[in-house]
């Protein structure tokens, strides 16, 4: 599974941060990761989070709007 694959599918599970994707797939620019599923056409929310004096972005994937004909 590719690093991608493996953050989309975090994603559809809830919100995962920078330690999540290291700990899951080893992936250490998850920012990087997550540029590629939004080129893809994923809507994906970055959220600023300050918790313990650290500050660290939080990804969470949006509800996408059904298509129809």
């Amino acid at each position: 599974m590719s690093q991608n694959d493996w953050v989309l599918a975090a994603l559809k599970q809830g919100p995962i941060t920078a330690i999540d994707a290291l700990k899951g797939c080893g992936c250490l620019r998850l920012a990087a990761r997550v540029r590629d599923l939004r080129q893809r056409g994923h809507n994906i929310v970055s959220t600023i989070v300050t918790q313990d004096g650290k500050v660290f972005a939080k990804y969470t994937l949006a509800k996408e709007k059904k298509r129809g004909h």
